[in-house]
């Protein structure tokens, strides 16, 4: 009889997903990942606590989504992906705060790149390895999309402070409800911009790591946004190694049946997290309503990136996709930072970053082409 099953389907014994839809699942994590931060862009996140459990919150959604539609089974070892991707994410917020978006992105990107890159290609982790078909021409294409990462880390953004509406009195305000009492006037004052008369107290979003010293604040960035990479490139290695290992147990071969267990890894964490840090201060958290509407539109669109990174993986290999969506999304957030929000300033900066956008184009195309 012949065999009917599509690679879409559910059977275990699907073992190949086509090239053209590994490539297009590049590009919509690309674009996903590199647009992501738009919703919360002109908003408070604080110290990064909250937002990072109201976005894993919104990434289950995404996660019941698939699920409904694949039934499939719940692998529990896959969760420890979601673990480690969640521990990583809560360094976001304090990298930039440290040494800013550019070095950050730079240094978390290339390693992710390289880490995910190398256990692709090598196996390191208790994962097969996997040779590209044209092995000479990925290595030059990973070489070139490296150079891209450290390109971006010389474009020197000018990103305008953000704003918060303070009720301040207004003694010469005349104004008043309906029972006589005077109301106090709102006006939009910038945390960041406050002249001579700085605030005596820390600005709500303000990290207590931001008063110590540059060459400390450096040290701890780069450290943490070596973590994150680290972990940002691994949270792949659980489904993996469980596609591998556990075949002939009746492990799916389809990638996107593992998704599921690992956005449940993410909440989890992020939910434990949370709680520890609620306690730790005490029950007074650092709660930034605004930004939760916002952060649910960005955490699902992370959720379908991740989704498609993960059918990428599976139909052109981590050493083919991670080189790809590292350095794309990159340079898509800052196309976006130039067109949209002129956030890249000056022949100088433009310069630089359309010249990083060169590298990372010819290091996709490069690294896509040494699958075929």
């Amino acid at each position: 009889m012949e065999n009917t099953t599509s690679p879409w389907s559910n059977g275990t014994d699907v073992d190949d997903i086509p090239q053209y839809a590994g490539f297009i699942c590049c590009g919509i994590a690309s674009i996903l990942f590199g647009t992501e931060l738009i919703p919360v862009k002109k908003f408070e996140t604080g110290d990064g606590m909250f937002f990072q459990w109201v976005f894993s919150t919104s990434i289950i959604i995404s996660a019941i989504v698939i699920q409904t539609i694949r039934l499939s089974r719940f692998y529990p070892f896959v969760m420890i992906g979601g673990i480690l991707w969640a521990t990583g994410n809560i360094c976001v917020v304090p990298i930039v705060k440290t040494i800013g978006l550019g070095l950050g992105i730079c240094v978390w990107s290339s390693v992710q790149l390289l880490v995910g890159w190398a256990n692709g290609r090598f196996g390191l982790v208790g994962v097969d390895a996997e040779i590209p078909n044209n092995l000479v021409m990925n290595y030059v294409g990973v070489a070139i999309s490296l150079v891209s990462t450290v390109l971006y880390a010389f474009v020197k953004p000018d990103i305008k402070p953000i704003t918060m509406d303070i009720a301040i009195p207004a003694p010469d305000a005349e104004s008043a409800d309906s029972k006589g009492i005077r109301m106090a006037q709102l006006k939009v004052v910038e945390l960041n911009d406050m002249g001579e008369n700085p605030p005596m107290k820390p600005s709500p979003g303000e990290l207590f790591l931001e008063r110590w010293s540059p060459a400390k604040k450096k040290i701890i960035g780069i450290i943490l946004s070596v973590v994150s990479g680290v972990m940002s490139a691994v949270q792949f290695i659980p489904a993996r190694y469980t596609q591998e290992h556990y075949r002939d147990k009746g492990a799916s071969q389809n990638s996107i049946d593992y998704v599921f267990a690992h956005y449940c890894g993410i909440y989890l964490t992020s939910t434990l997290y949370f709680i520890i840090y609620a306690l730790f201060r005490r029950n007074r958290p650092k709660v930034f309503p605004r930004v939760i509407v916002p952060g649910i539109v960005s955490s699902l669109m992370w959720g379908v990136g991740t989704a498609s990174w993960f059918i990428a993986n599976k139909a052109l290999s981590d050493p083919v996709s991670f080189p790809i969506i590292s350095t794309m999304s990159m340079g898509i957030s800052l196309l976006i930072g130039i067109v949209a929000f002129k956030e890249i300033k000056g022949r100088r900066n433009i310069s630089i970053a359309a010249f990083a956008m060169m590298f990372t184009i010819a290091g996709a195309v490069v690294t896509g082409l040494s699958k075929t």
